[in-house]
């Protein structure tokens, strides 16, 4: 068992590595180049790129370091090495390819692109179960302290504060008019590789230990599991099935709870068009 641990560990530790590549790539030779912002501590770090003339690699490091202080004893260990090896990897990456000539010079084609590479990234890297700090890891410290926050709503809000500043510092309107097109690609991309089409997915699970199961999906991903009892017409037998709506970022964690309490498991993802309540979306 403790053999499979580190191979898993391992397989998502190189996934992020990777997915780090991948977004440092679309930063420095895409983004960054035309002034371009993706939001989160990127965007910050692009002002004082232009500003001061600071490495934007490490500038990301360091605005990260209070984040990973205030998250040591919120997260659990994997996690937490997780996401420090792709944090570092991202700001490594970034000041290597930052030596290079940018890709192209059309904003048009530099958010585009951009977009897609940062949401490609992210999207191996939220699979891994990994960060790469950030607008991920506040979420995540969010989540933690207050489980039902809209973490959703507020990181979208501080990527558009951050463009804001962008737009205000450098002067430059159209910074922000292209920055929204790669975020938006950005995030279209992390919902159709990472989960599909919609937001938000409705689990449903048929299991012989559906209470261990269970309580591992509100320890972990914090989020509420609805009992509901059925019966099997074939075997003639009855059974308990459990019901889950959960976010972008659950999927793949409730998948690995799945897979590791029982192989057997029957399991069912649809796409939910709304989801309204704790947690979610607020009722009108």
């Amino acid at each position: 068992m403790k053999i499979e641990k580190i191979k898993v560990f391992t397989f998502e530790a190189v996934e992020t590595i990777i997915g780090a590549f991948i977004m440092a790539a679309a930063v420095s030779l895409f983004l960054l180049p035309n002034e371009l912002s993706s939001g989160g501590f990127a965007g910050i770090a692009t002002i004082i790129y232009y500003l001061f003339e600071l490495p934007m690699g490490t500038t990301i490091l360091v605005l990260n370091i209070p984040l990973f202080l205030l998250a040591t004893f919120k997260i659990g260990k994997s996690f937490f090495i997780k996401s420090m090896i792709g944090t570092i990897s991202l700001s490594f990456f970034i000041d290597l390819l930052d030596k290079f000539n940018a890709l192209t010079n059309d904003k048009i084609l530099a958010c585009l692109y951009g977009g897609i590479l940062t949401g490609l990234g992210t999207a191996l890297i939220l699979r891994a179960h990994s960060s790469t700090g950030g607008s991920d890891l506040v979420g995540i410290i969010i989540k933690e302290y207050n489980p039902v926050f809209r973490t959703g709503s507020l990181i979208s809000m501080v990527d558009f504060i951050i463009v804001l500043l962008n737009v205000i510092f450098l002067q430059k309107i159209e910074i922000g008019l292209y920055s929204a097109i790669a975020i938006y690609l950005m995030g279209k991309v992390i919902d159709i590789l990472f989960e599909g089409i919609y937001f938000t997915k409705l689990v449903f699970i048929i299991s012989d230990k559906s209470q261990e199961i269970s309580e591992l999906i509100k320890k972990r991903v914090k989020r509420g599991v609805t009992g509901i009892y059925g019966k099997g017409l074939y075997t003639n037998t009855k059974k308990l099935i459990l019901m889950c709506a959960i976010g972008r970022n659950d999927l793949s964690e409730v998948k690995s709870i799945i897979k590791k309490v029982d192989p057997k498991a029957f399991l069912i993802i649809t796409n939910s068009r709304e989801v309204l309540g704790m947690g979610f979306k607020e009722k009108n």
